[in-house]
């Protein structure tokens, strides 16, 4: 081999190395031109890897179509650098199409195929693919676990995860760190268990799983256990930053920086992830400055990933001022550091007209779009022309590939009545995950298509992608307005079978679906079903009552209330009314007639609870007693300096005084309202009506001459059926 060519090979692996991909691939251009230097294998395989990270659709075609004419492409590592090309470029045909050609494909080319499958939505192949290779070690079983893992589909990893186990595949930390990273609250047990076998295994002593352990206890929202598994192994940089991140994202901010003090005082030097994590949290401004200069002082002055942090840890601030400053002494901004700017005039009230100037800036520089760019782009946009403007720039980038550009059109046209173009994006989505069907359905719903919503996650539940909270939240409040009982019990099935059974918000959301379908005896199945009811279980279960008439329930339910206790994270915690509680209970009453309850219950809010009553409680309290003829009652309340009054109650005690013939108070009330709403046709006909009902014809006419003047209409009814 020329020696001159292992010089230059040792380069670009240097290169390559140390992520300098663009120098890369300059270097191979000068290679290619050179008159005694032929690239050979290490020269291709190094390439086509700058090639992948970089993106680069047409620099890595060239250099394929260089390894096709000079048929390196018989030397396995160079097949494998161009699966992984052209799965880093989300092209799965061509990696489908490069594998076919391997004659003897080796473990690196299975796990680049199956996590190549499994990330672009072809998961059932995947699977079928590994059923079909010779020789399973763990490392083809983690690249399925941790695709599916990594793409919304839990159910598949951990299915596959348990077969492993039965099969006695030994699991390494790459698995139980996937499996770990995927529990979250509905999988507490599911957890523990594995933590456990963890233990067992020996694999704690593996960073990566105590990382994974630390986090999933951090999603449970239980820090003491995190603390524990902390506490029982080696503490390195990745624990510490496991514990700093974790403790940020559960607003601990305080113990998150003791954890960065005591870092330093054992001798560990923060990292990169360190200053991030911290930088997350926002902390005040003197604090912010503080660990910015903090940062600049342990050497991360020139850290794009800490500068970036920066940045946006300022905007959160709104030191936009300081974070402008940031951006501007960058010495290489990358994608990041523009995506970090186009955020903040995207998220800034004043200065969102200067996110597309940012953009074009960007691309002045040479640096395209991403996923994220696009995301802050489209919250600017005001019309559906404008984010067709935005699919343009997709469509150049060659981005509309990207299932997060794909979820934020779809969701972004649907906002703008854009739903016919939504639902063809929606459509040309190879690589759909659960946000790509939650937004569609979402977006259906919103524009009025409710059973092309359902019809869909009918296609959902077809598909492998098991449906999440969210979802099922979604489509039982689509059945609740539409009034679908049927499809409304089927999906109350689903529930049943999946580990979402016990979950409160659902079970809250199934309240109000049997409720408004009419089943009040399903509503308080359910509700006593729920094993941690919170306020809004409660509050559902009282405002079924009131909808059905249950006055008395009602009440009743809402004392049980005071009395009941919510366990839901192993510490007995009072559930306390809320202000919704006060109106749910107290529109009950007026329903049912029930005024000194009601009387009871609203001195209760101010007394016991210390809640300050809004106008919708006021409304409520007009509304109860109006309804039972105390209108000399209500005129004193409402006259009262500490009631707060606006439209809605004086309507309350407008359509109380019509309801009882009370002309004089009606009189004042009307000529209020009038002043309020001279434009509302009501207004004057229930103020004429009730002077006509009285026998003050003179000066009914008179307000309907008024009406007239001010050119107000009344709005004509019409039947639905045609005679």
């Amino acid at each position: 081999m020329n020696s001159e060519l292992i010089k230059v090979n040792c380069l670009l692996a240097k290169l390559t190395k140390s992520q300098q991909y663009t120098k890369t691939l300059q270097l191979f251009h000068k290679i290619q031109s050179s008159h005694y230097l032929k690239p050979d294998q290490y020269t291709l395989s190094t390439t086509l890897t700058a090639s992948a990270n970089l993106r680069d659709d047409t620099a890595g075609n060239q250099v394929h179509a260089h390894v096709i004419k000079t048929g390196y492409k018989i030397y396995s590592h160079v097949a494998n650098t161009l699966l992984f090309l052209y799965s880093k470029s989300e092209d799965l045909t061509s990696v489908k199409r490069v594998f076919a050609e391997i004659k003897f494909p080796d473990v690196y080319s299975w796990t680049t195929l199956l996590s190549a499958c499994t990330n672009l939505g072809e998961v059932d192949y995947a699977c079928h693919l590994l059923d079909q290779i010779p020789h399973r070690n763990e490392a083809v079983w983690n690249a399925v676990i941790t695709g599916c893992a990594d793409n919304g589909y839990p159910s598949i990893a951990l299915d596959m995860f348990n077969r492993m186990h039965l099969l006695g595949i030994r699991h390494d930390n790459y698995s139980y760190a996937s499996v770990l990273s995927m529990c979250s609250s509905e999988l507490i047990d599911y957890g523990v268990q594995v933590h456990s076998l963890v233990i067992k295994t020996g694999f704690l002593v593996k960073p990566s799983v105590t990382n994974a352990l630390i986090t999933m206890y951090f999603n449970f929202g239980n820090a003491n256990d995190a603390h524990q598994v902390f506490d029982e192994t080696e503490h390195d940089h990745i624990t510490y930053n496991a514990m700093i991140s974790g403790l940020v994202s559960m607003g601990k901010d305080e113990n998150a920086l003791v954890m960065f003090k005591n870092m330093q005082e054992i001798g560990l030097n923060p990292t990169e992830r360190t200053y991030v994590s911290l930088m997350s949290s926002s902390p005040c401004k003197n604090l912010s400055t503080q660990l910015h200069a903090h940062s600049i002082k342990t050497g991360f002055h020139d850290s794009n990933s800490v500068s970036n942090a920066a940045i946006t840890m300022y905007s959160n601030n709104s030191e936009f001022h300081s974070a402008e400053l940031v951006f501007m002494e960058l010495e290489q901004k990358d994608r990041v550091s523009w995506n970090a700017m186009i955020t903040i005039h995207a998220q800034s009230n004043s200065n969102s007209g200067d996110a597309i100037p940012t953009y074009l800036q960007m691309q002045h520089h040479g640096i395209k779009p991403d996923e994220f760019t696009i995301g802050s782009l489209l919250s600017t946009m005001e019309s559906i022309q404008s984010v067709m403007t935005i699919l343009a720039i997709v469509i150049k980038n060659n981005l509309i590939s990207k299932t997060e550009v794909s979820n934020a059109l779809i969701s972004n046209l649907s906002k703008r009545n854009g739903i016919k173009e939504a639902y063809i994006i929606f459509n040309e989505t190879n690589s759909k995950n659960l946000i790509s069907w939650n937004s569609m359905i979402s977006g259906f719903h919103s524009n009025g298509y409710s059973f092309h919503a359902l019809n869909l996650f009918s296609n959902i539940i077809v598909s492998r992608l098991t449906p999440d909270v969210y979802t099922l939240t979604m489509v039982l409040n689509i059945c609740a307005t539409i009034s679908s009982l049927t499809y409304g019990k089927e999906i109350h099935g689903y529930i049943i079978k999946s580990h979402y059974f016990h979950n409160t918000s659902l079970g809250n959301s199934l309240i109000a679906l049997y409720s408004k379908c009419g089943d009040l005896n399903w509503s308080s199945r359910v509700f006593d079903s729920i094993i941690h009811k919170d306020v809004i279980s409660w509050n559902s279960m009282i405002s079924a009552y009131g909808q059905h008439g249950k006055g008395e329930k009602a009440i009743s339910c809402f004392e049980s209330m005071q009395d009941s206790d919510s366990d839901s994270v192993k510490v007995k915690v009072k559930v306390k009314p809320d202000h919704t509680t006060f109106i749910v209970v107290l529109t009950a009453c007026s329903h049912a007639g029930l005024v000194e309850d009601g009387v009871k219950i609203f001195k209760s809010m101010v007394n016991e609870y210390g809640l300050e009553p809004g106008v919708d409680h006021f409304s409520c309290v007009v509304d109860l007693l109006g309804r039972a003829g105390y209108l000399d009652e209500v005129e004193k309340m409402v006259k009262s300096d500490w009631c707060n009054v606006d439209c809605s109650v004086w309507w309350s005690l407008f359509s109380s005084c019509a309801a009882h013939g009370d002309l004089r108070l009606g009189r004042i009330v009307g000529g209020i309202l009038l002043e309020m709403e001279e434009d509302k046709s009501s207004v004057y006909v229930v103020l004429a009506n009730m002077l006509a009902d009285g026998g003050f014809w003179e000066e009914a006419e008179g307000v309907r001459k008024m009406m007239r003047g001010h050119g107000v209409v009344k709005q004509p009814g019409y039947s639905w059926i045609r005679s």
